[in-house]
């Protein structure tokens, strides 16, 4: 996660491709290798201002439900909206008594709203707890209210402990199929000590794939690549990442992009297709434990050490 400002007054709408992803892996898993290379002096940058006043903000979700609101995370804790752009004043979650934000990347990390939350007004957010290890949590809306998320509904649906206090992931997002899918880092320090990243028993250094419709916590779809694997954790739909801060899904072509944060001399952005996923061919970063700076390439349904 890079290095964010005590206080970031405003947000920003980015109207192009950012120069910093200058490499882009775009490896068809099952299929031929390929790399591109974007060349930074083709792409251009602008930044239009649309609301002040937030503090540490670092995501930005919309609901879905056709109110065109925006909702932006603050890292110590609250959500605020956004609305005909106009920072509302009154948060539309605030969870700062359960959110540890101490060190740069802890926090209130990620959020994301359920493909019918303008029906069952169901939302779920990743963050820090104050003991330092990651909690997956859903909440619900207080008395109906669609600007008012209520903290006293969480439910906790996974727990992760943490071994360090860097290296937390954080995003979360319901994918096409409709699972919630979850990126978390591989534990930090540096160079990944405890080798969680491509150790099949652990969630750290993956992408988690679980279904939230079915059970009181979560069920693992049933077509999830490692519900036959004993040796593997089923929630598992990709491994050997390093701290993957942000992924999105084309809403187009439903592609999956991963921004992977690396360590001293690259930082990884990989593209996985429609097709790989849907297939469901999941994808293993090689290199020495996660994705470090030697690099990754995917391959398919193969770990490699």
């Amino acid at each position: 996660m890079p290095r964010i400002l005590p206080t970031i007054p405003c947000l920003v709408l980015v109207t192009s491709l950012p120069a910093f992803l200058v490499q882009a892996n775009d490896q068809v898993l099952g299929g031929s290798a390929s790399r591109k290379t974007i060349d930074p002096t083709r792409v251009t940058v602008e930044l239009e201002p649309v609301v002040d006043g937030l503090q540490r903000p670092v995501a930005v979700r919309a609901a879905g439900d056709g109110s065109g609101r925006l909702f932006v995370v603050e890292q110590s804790g609250r959500v605020r909206i956004v609305d005909s752009g106009s920072l509302q004043t009154i948060p539309f979650l605030d969870i700062t008594d359960r959110v540890r934000d101490s060190s740069n990347e802890q926090g209130l990390l990620g959020l994301a709203f359920h493909p019918d939350f303008s029906d069952n007004g169901r939302f779920f957010v990743d963050y820090t707890d104050l003991a330092g290890d990651t909690v997956v949590s859903e909440f619900a809306l207080a008395t109906g209210d669609s600007n008012d998320g209520d903290p006293l509904s969480e439910a906790v649906i996974l727990t992760i402990e943490q071994p360090f206090s860097n290296h937390n992931g954080g995003d979360i997002a319901f994918g096409p199929d409709g699972y919630l899918w979850i990126a978390t880092g591989d534990g930090g320090s540096g160079g990944d000590p405890q080798g969680n990243g491509q150790n099949p028993q652990s969630l750290l250094g993956k992408l988690l794939r679980v279904d939230v419709d079915h059970g009181m916590t979560y069920t693992i779809p049933p077509d999830n690549p490692f519900v036959e694997d004993p040796g593997t954790r089923a929630e598992i739909w990709a491994l050997g990442l390093r701290n993957p801060w942000r992924f999105s899904f084309d809403r187009d072509t439903g592609d999956l992009f991963i921004g992977d944060v690396g360590q001293n001399h690259r930082t990884s952005f990989f593209a996985l297709t429609e097709t790989a996923l849907t297939e469901n061919q999941p994808g293993f970063l090689t290199g020495s434990k996660s994705n470090e700076l030697s690099g990754a390439t995917y391959v398919n349904r193969k770990l490699e050490k």
